[in-house]
């Protein structure tokens, strides 16, 4: 786990100095404390801080160039099939001169060029520098499990692990992309592979780009296929589900340097756990976060019967309201993008604890999306049976009567009366009420020029022959799971050193899950049905079978109490009434009325507050 940055001049051919690559690597310095690398070519400059996991020589040390000097390669992240890949290799005559997953990596482009894509299994985002095709390029994982941004410049090209890098080198504009900030004010991230920033993009995930002949070329090498296949059977489904579980935990395994589990106590986790065990790893360590304003906020009493049951070493950490708006400018400054996921800054600190026992910890982050398991889909499973009933009925008596019933009622209401493409964003999506209440009317204007749903439409595009679960899912993975999810574990893990392991998105989950029928996913109103059929020898039914509690945070408290006055202080500056974005009145009216008890504002009062400090760390500064 590591951070990468470089610049190609490939338009003007000036020369790249080694300031400035360094400079685009200190911005990210704590991505890769354990070593730096920096390789110049004329007009390409390459650059690397390294994080040692595999291999923790120097001789593995990064840029790493080939044994004739013809290619080199900049890796962030981990080849978790490697030791296969290897000896694959060694069969056909190569010689190795470490012992490393990067080394593999680049004589697997040395000796099967972009077909060797297809038989990567990991985590990662790379640039490789060939010298006799005189071509860069630049791949990122299947998933998006780790980030890589780019930046077109009247010289050529820049790009990083971290947008923060790009900003480093002279020529890349700092222009907010004001078209963007109504998609973000839909969802609480900036989805797709547009920035909040003009001109600096995502590369997508499943997606290489390469710079040859003055030319640029970005093209898609993955896909999740729903290929109809003949229903096997729920036990078919469950021992899969079992069996892919263990072995991508198996490869996850793979590391030169000490590792645990972050273990909320929920299904995902437990099971990672629970797989580890099965392999006979001993010792485990796992480690807990959670906040100490009551049960609806702590989980550590289910995480603790896990530990217990597997004899794992434990450590625990308590979030205080001080904790969080002490890492607050850090978490935006990390973050890079305005996204509002509170739990963010939790994970951080117990990332940072962690950092004091291992180096490598793994995590459930993914099994949602693979296996359905957020309870908005069931809910719009709901919406979609109601819409069954006759228009006129729905339009004149029933809707009218959950408006008047207020809150999730009145939601679920407007839900059906529009499609899924111009009605479901993702997991996370905000009131569009309440946006128009907020806009200024210049604002209002702008963003009739481009919607969240038209950012998502090229995804429902591809799935419009499936049903709606496979709809929904496919849509979360390729937004909110990368543009939010994601982008949290990789900078707050990143941000304390630390990496992060997800094996529940190693690609053949996402391969299984595309075919396996949604019936079993989701079983009447079980969520995540095969994945705890497949669970039920290994962990207890009060893990399994309970309410899904999720890590929220208790913002709705803090900015009541601990935390009211520093919200106040930033959303009624002149600073943030100066952007024209929102109506002073109508976000005083917010702040008023959730500060004294009479509403709850916190999830808009949040996603405002996120916004304008990033506008002060990244644009007025």
């Amino acid at each position: 786990m590591c951070g990468i940055a470089g610049i190609y001049r490939y338009k003007t051919g000036r020369e790249v100095q080694q300031h400035e690559i360094e400079s685009m690597c200190s911005v990210m310095s704590y991505r890769g404390p354990d070593g730096r690398g920096e390789y110049l070519d004329g007009e390409l400059g390459l650059g690397h801080r390294r994080l040692t996991i595999i291999d923790t020589s120097e001789r593995s040390n990064q840029p790493m160039l080939s044994q004739d000097d013809n290619v080199t390669i900049c890796f962030n992240g981990e080849l978790y099939n490697y030791l296969e890949l290897k000896q694959e290799l060694q069969e056909e005559g190569v010689k190795f001169a470490t012992t490393s997953d990067t080394e593999v990596l680049m004589e697997m482009y040395r000796n099967r060029g972009l077909d060797s894509l297809q038989r990567l299994n990991g985590m990662y985002a790379y640039a490789i520098w060939d010298r006799v095709e005189d071509e860069l390029l630049l791949v990122r994982d299947r998933v998006g499990i780790k980030p890589l941004y780019y930046a077109i410049t009247d010289d050529g090209i820049v790009f990083g692990s971290e947008l923060k890098s790009l900003l480093a080198v002279s020529g890349v504009q700092v222009e907010v992309n004001r078209k963007i900030i109504d998609s973000y004010m839909s969802v609480g991230y900036c989805p797709t592979n547009e920035t909040l920033f003009e001109n600096i993009f995502k590369l997508p995930p499943a997606h290489f780009l390469s710079v040859k002949n003055g030319e640029i070329r970005v093209e898609q090498y993955w896909e999740m296929e729903f290929e109809k296949e003949k229903d096997r059977g729920q036990d078919y489904y469950t021992e899969k589900t079992r069996e892919l579980l263990k072995d991508a935990v198996r490869l996850q395994l793979r590391s030169d340097v000490p590792l645990g589990v972050f273990l909320s106590g929920g299904i995902d986790s437990s099971a990672v756990v629970a797989m580890m065990d099965e392999l006979g790893v001993e010792d485990i360590k796992t480690f807990s976060v959670a906040w100490d304003y009551g049960k609806a906020f702590n989980e550590t009493q289910y995480a603790r019967q896990i530990s217990k049951q597997f004899n794992t070493e434990h450590h625990e950490y308590f979030m205080s309201a001080e904790d969080f708006m002490v890492f607050l400018p850090d978490y935006i400054r990390h973050m890079d993008e305005p996204v509002t996921e509170a739990a963010a800054i939790s994970l951080y600190y117990i990332a940072k604890k962690a950092k004091e026992h291992v180096t490598v910890v793994l995590s459930g982050e993914g099994a949602d999306e693979v296996f359905g398991g957020y309870p908005i889909y069931k809910y719009m499973k709901m919406v979609h049976i109601y819409k069954k009933i006759p228009l006129l009925l729905r339009s004149v008596v029933l809707n009218p009567l959950l408006r008047m019933l207020g809150n999730k009622w009145a939601k679920y209401a407007d839900l059906s009366e529009v499609e899924l493409d111009q009605s479901y964003a993702g997991v996370s999506f905000y009131d569009k009420k309440q946006k128009e209440k907020l806009y200024t009317d210049e604002f209002k204007s702008e963003c009739k020029k481009f919607s969240i749903y038209d950012a998502l439409a090229p995804l429902y595009k591809y799935v419009m022959n499936e049903d709606l679960q496979r709809k929904m899912q496919f849509v979360d993975i390729k937004s909110w799971l990368v543009d939010d999810l994601l982008i949290k574990a990789d900078r707050m893990s990143m941000a304390a050193s630390l990496e992060l392991r997800v094996p529940f998105l190693d690609h053949r989950f996402l391969e299984f899950a595309a075919k396996m029928p949604s019936k079993y996913r989701i079983k009447g109103y079980e969520n995540k049905y095969v994945l705890k059929k497949a669970l039920e020898r290994l962990l207890p039914s009060e893990i399994l079978y309970r309410k899904k509690l999720g890590f929220p945070t208790p913002l709705a408290i803090m900015f009541q109490g601990e935390l009211r006055n520093y919200v106040t202080d930033i959303l009624d500056s002149n600073r943030f009434h100066d952007r024209c974005y929102f109506k002073p009145a109508e976000v005083r009216r917010l702040l008023s009325e959730h500060g004294s008890g009479g509403e709850d504002h916190h999830k808009v009062l949040w996603q405002l507050l996120v916004l304008e400090l990033w506008h002060r760390e990244f644009v007025d500064a």
